[in-house]
């Protein structure tokens, strides 16, 4: 049997039919579809145990590394907590192993009380909740049959979601837009509940059953109503994630969306209802009667049938499955056609805009238009499916670290043209010289830190400027061997070349001074530097080292630019010979270890790390390393006592830079998930980021640890004892917290591939033998890592 192009991942598990409020504008009961009347009230074990084992079977069919399923109903909590946990246990149960289980429920909250929170806390369920605002605007439509409202009960609910000790159940809530409510009220009402997301919903409707439009309130009243809420949104910070407006932000920016509603993303969700039938989104029964149905069952169908079924394909095809009308629409990458329940009408089905298009097209439009983007986007991804496995492994051949730096090369190409206006002068040296000699304009915009600058200065940070355009071409100009003429910055005493090195001036200690340049030599403030001129009184050179073997590895020891104190930790000041000689020594023992017992990181370290920062030495000797994120091919590094530290430390804060690189191309995670998940090498819990930089660079510290193991192996000593220690504890909290993120429900599919082909790299390391009294080590085997916490 021929399989999905698209394999489900998101599963609605409907657990009762039946509700205990009675909302007007609810899809289920009050719209086109009546087929809740047939469907047994609740969910049998039969029916939980059948849907679970097919869960299971599609997960591992497909090789998923997670599933996300939601409990939902009617009113889940109808259930009752014997049918939950049975629920939760079995979709357990039958996942494979290596797939996670992202699991939710979604309540009226009405029912929610302190037992069901510490049943959700046993079984990891995150619970969301349907508030449309405060009382006035919940009450208009939420209420029980007999007229009472049920605004008193859910804030109830959100307040014990809110304790301590249940907060990290706390999903977030879902408001439906009532066009005559007071947008303010309703958005402050749900950020004073601090949820960690709000999700505004569009109230279902077709162009059969068009939305409601009051007197007087134009010819698109919910784009006017979102656009206010967006306004306070903005105005205030956006400090709570909300998922429609970070929706529409993301897919004008070329990124996926966070909700079916927008965006050209393949639906990838089925619905299992209470009698084991198989059928499309909920929100199709706002369309006609029967209208999510399939005509499949989890007792005589797999999975993979139902995603063959013509309308899922048609849900999956993207453009293409949209009408001529949206086909031709600006912003049709943005809106995606709309919500596919929306567009319905009796005359030709699906084949239309949604019955929403003006608002949809008003709101993304001056969202856009009102929204400042002064950073310049990625480029677009450069890697192939198979160079982003690799990354994923840990590692990275030559060429697949090449294709980030190239990338990387053009995003700080595309930051410092953003700048131009700022600096004419020096921006039409720099367009003469991209023109005559662009090898040596490249030289100079791959250094780390000027990407670290232009992020500064477009930002408006303090200190951050723009001068240094000038720095840059100057910088080039001398490599090209060019004549130019040109206003630079001094600072601290001194003239900055980008990758070169600095001039000491006479004079003030920050102003200006007059730069020229010819046949690769320049001359500033009464000071010549001759073309390769060594150190001198006034003429401080960067410094490189040369590391031989395996091809070889130049890095500059960068103790000279001003912009190198990126790393949220103190830099070294310029190194005395003695210490450069030490580092010197340090790196080529450090750099023959990595080749010897680390072969798989040699090749992209050596194409990537470029820039070696020297920070200064931790409280009371402890080591410290550190990477910036906006410095792409540097690290920072205090040096270490030992060769075998650096080696190390090299190659845990070049993961950081790897990552780093990656996600300025993909979209790995859900950037609006404001939740913090436990890292098991730290005290604190970690945002989602924190926690995905700190896996993947303690894939380079279990390796380490492993390649010591084996260094050690069958020898006795304090060593390879403390070997032994290191690799159980950071194989360990490697392996748990790819779970963690597989787990999270926040990852993206690419994301959730990511962080699958990570875990694959820590089953080996699970497999090395430590000894019984290895369980657990020191906790100190990466040291202190500034900047980019771990």
């Amino acid at each position: 049997m021929s399989r999905p192009t698209v394999p489900f991942s998101q599963f609605v598990l409907k657990m009762h039919s039946r509700c205990d409020l009675a909302c007007d504008h609810c899809y289920v009961y009050e719209h086109a579809d009546t087929s809740w009347r047939a469907k047994p009230r609740t969910v049998s074990e039969r029916v939980l145990v059948r849907a679970a084992e097919r869960i299971g079977e599609h997960a591992r069919t497909h090789r998923l590394p997670a599933v996300h399923v939601v409990l939902h109903g009617g009113e889940p909590l109808l259930a009752g907590p014997a049918l939950l946990r049975r629920a939760a246990e079995e979709l357990r149960r039958a996942l494979p192993p290596g797939c996670e289980l992202d699991l939710r429920i979604h309540t009226n909250g009405v029912r929610l009380d302190e037992s069901y929170c510490e049943l959700f806390a046993e079984l990891d369920v995150r619970v969301g909740i349907s508030l449309d605002g405060d009382r006035a605007a919940n009450d208009r439509h939420r209420r029980y049959a007999d007229g009472r409202s049920s605004h008193g009960q859910v804030l109830d609910a959100v307040s014990l979601l809110r304790r301590p000790e249940y907060r990290h159940l706390y999903a977030g809530l879902l408001c439906t837009v009532d066009v005559e409510n007071d947008p303010a009220a309703v958005y402050d009402a749900l950020v004073a509940l601090d949820p960690p997301r709000i999700d505004f919903l569009l109230p279902h409707a077709t162009w059969d059953a068009p939305p409601k439009c009051p007197a007087g309130a134009g010819r698109t009243p919910y784009a006017d109503w979102l656009q206010a809420v967006h306004d306070r949104w903005t105005a205030q910070g956006r400090s709570v994630p909300v998922r429609l407006f970070d929706s529409v932000h993301r897919t004008l920016r070329g990124r996926s969306s966070l909700t079916e509603s927008l965006g050209l993303d393949p639906a990838d969700l089925v619905v299992i209802e209470t009698d084991g039938t198989l059928e499309q989104a909920d929100s199709l029964k706002t369309a006609y009667d029967g209208a999510p149905g399939t005509g499949f069952d989890v007792f005589a169908h797999s999975l993979d049938q139902v995603g063959l079924h013509p309308a899922m394909l048609e849900r999956q095809s993207g453009l293409a499955g949209l009408s001529a009308e949206c086909r031709n629409c600006p912003v049709v990458r943005s809106c995606g056609g709309g919500l596919y329940a929306h567009r319905y009408r009796t005359a030709n089905g699906f084949d239309n805009p949604s019955v929403f298009c003006g608002d949809l097209m008003k709101l993304i439009t001056t969202i856009r238009d009102r929204s400042a983007m002064p950073i310049p986007l990625p480029t677009q991804p450069s890697l192939s499916e198979r160079q982003l496995d690799e990354l994923a492994a840990g590692h990275g051949s030559a060429e697949t670290v090449q294709a980030l730096v190239e990338a990387q090369l053009r995003l700080t190409r595309q930051l410092v043209a953003a700048l131009a206006p700022q600096a004419s002068e020096a921006w039409a040296v720099l367009t003469e010289l991209d023109a005559a000699a662009p090898q040596a304009l490249d030289a100079v915009l791959r250094h780390p830190y000027v990407r670290a600058w232009a992020v500064r200065c477009l930002r408006g940070e303090p200190g951050a400027d723009p001068g240094g355009l000038a720095e840059l071409a100057a910088a080039a100009a001398v490599r090209a061997g060019a004549a130019c003429s040109l206003a630079v910055p001094v600072r601290g005493g001194a003239v900055h070349l980008p990758t070169l090195g600095r001039v000491l001036v006479d004079g003030p200690a920050d102003g200006s001074a007059t730069l020229t340049t010819a046949d690769g030599g320049l001359t500033v403030h009464g000071v010549t530097v001759p073309p390769g001129a060594p150190a001198g009184p006034q003429w401080q050179p960067l410094r490189r080292v040369t590391l031989q073997g395996g091809g070889g590895w130049e890095i500059a020891l960068e103790d000279l630019d001003p912009q190198r104190d990126s790393h949220q930790h103190p830099v070294a000041d310029r190194l005395p010979e003695d210490e450069l000689l030490t580092w010197t020594g340090a790196l080529r023992e450090a750099w023959e270890l990595i080749r010897r017992d680390l072969p798989g990181a040699a090749p992209g370290l050596r194409a990537g790390l470029g820039t070696l920062t020297p920070l200064r030495p931790g409280p009371e000797g402890r080591d410290v390393s550190a990477a910036a994120r906006q410095a792409f091919g540097a690290v920072g590094i205090a040096r270490p006592a030992t060769a075998p530290t650096l080696a190390l430390l090299l190659t845990h804060e070049f993961q950081h830079v790897k990552l780093g690189a990656v996600l300025d191309q993909y979209d790995l995670y859900d950037p609006a998930d404001a939740r913090r998940y436990r890292a098991p090498w730290r005290p604190d819990p970690r945002p989602l980021e924190g926690l995905l930089q700190g896996t993947y660079a303690h894939l380079a510290v279990t390796e380490y640890w492993a390649a010591r193991v084996r260094a050690y192996d069958g020898l006795p000593g304090a060593a390879a004892e403390r070997a032994r220690r290191e690799l159980a504890l950071w194989r360990g909290h490697t392996w748990d917290a790819t779970g963690t993120l597989l787990a999270s429900g926040a990852l993206t599919a690419l994301g959730e591939r990511f962080v699958a082909g990570m875990r694959t790299a820590v089953e080996p390391w699970l497999a090395v033998p430590v000894g019984d009294g290895a369980g657990g080590g020191s906790g100190d085997g990466v040291g202190v890592v500034a900047g980019r916490p771990s």
